[in-house]
């Protein structure tokens, strides 16, 4: 393997890395990480927040642009998720009607995160869930 795909592949484990731990300290008290669909219908009474690996599949299924560049649309997503989590709104909430009508919109953690963190977490949501379906 080239040095330069090796610190490129070391970047994005270091971003993993961090995401997830920014997902652990702020997210996961409300959000499981992995939860297949058939579980989730039968937990649905237990569960705080959507799952997130549920959380991306709706991001990416809805974030709709016009440009197919898969670098473009997973830059899109990761500065929706930076700002809902400061600023999170029903009107821009991916969420099915029932899920918003189970947990309501998330709080916000403004203030809570810092840039670096959000850039962290977003990228974390983004990434973990490549390729992985909500089934």
């Amino acid at each position: 393997m080239k040095i330069a795909s090796l610190l490129a592949v070391s970047a994005l484990y270091a971003w993993g890395a961090e995401g997830y731990a920014v997902y652990q300290k702020h997210c996961a008290s409300c959000h499981v990480e992995m939860m297949e669909k058939q579980e989730v219908i039968r937990t649905l009474h237990t569960l705080k927040a959507p799952p997130m690996v549920e959380v991306s599949h709706r991001l990416k299924e809805n974030v709709i642009i016009s440009d197919e560049d898969n670098d473009v649309k997973r830059r899109v997503i990761i500065a929706f998720v930076k700002d809902y989590i400061e600023n999170p709104d029903i009107q821009y909430s991916m969420c099915h009607p029932m899920a918003i009508e189970k947990f309501g919109i998330m709080p916000s953690l403004k203030g809570k995160l810092s840039e670096k963190e959000r850039q962290a977490v977003a990228e974390w949501v983004y990434d973990r869930y490549e390729g992985t379906l909500f089934r």
